[in-house]
């Protein structure tokens, strides 16, 4: 029937439009569609039919939120064409040291990278991804979601 909307693909359009990842909830509220359990049960069909396809794309779960993404090897081939915060090439170094060991003191960041780690963590910071927290005379560092979305880093 014209003019009918199909909730499954509504909740695909949203998964494409959006810059990061939706909630169930957030889905809901898009959708209009306010039981959040048939919302998680039209994501699992979406979810499905994706697993299916012969195609470069699949919905993926970061911290019970989900988002449209490229499968690898193609997300390596296109990736330039999206655009995001620009890193320089020590904080990007660092933050790869912090995502393999996250939860690392930035104290013993320091001593690893030298003076120039509390320039480099200033960056990520602004960019949101990484937090810190005051921990005795140090700073606790961990990665964020923001950090999880962008480099499409699912939960385990």
């Amino acid at each position: 029937m014209a003019g009918e909307i199909d909730y499954k693909k509504l909740i695909e359009a949203a998964l494409f439009m959006s810059p990061g990842t939706l909630s169930l909830q957030d889905l809901s509220n898009i959708t209009g569609v306010k039981s959040v359990g048939h919302i998680e049960k039209m994501l699992d069909e979406l979810r499905g039919e994706y697993g299916n396809r012969d195609t470069s794309l699949e919905i993926i779960e970061i911290d019970k939120k989900y988002m449209l993404s490229i499968k690898e090897p193609y997300a390596g081939r296109v990736s330039g064409l999206a655009s995001g915060p620009d890193i320089t090439k020590r904080a990007l170094k660092l933050l790869a040291y912090v995502s393999k060991n996250n939860n690392a003191l930035q104290s013993e960041l320091v001593k690893i990278f030298g003076t120039s780690t509390y320039e480099h963590m200033k960056e990520l910071v602004e960019h949101g991804f990484v937090d810190r927290r005051k921990q005795g005379r140090s700073m606790r560092i961990n990665v964020t979601n923001k950090f999880k979305e962008y480099f499409n880093v699912p939960s385990q």
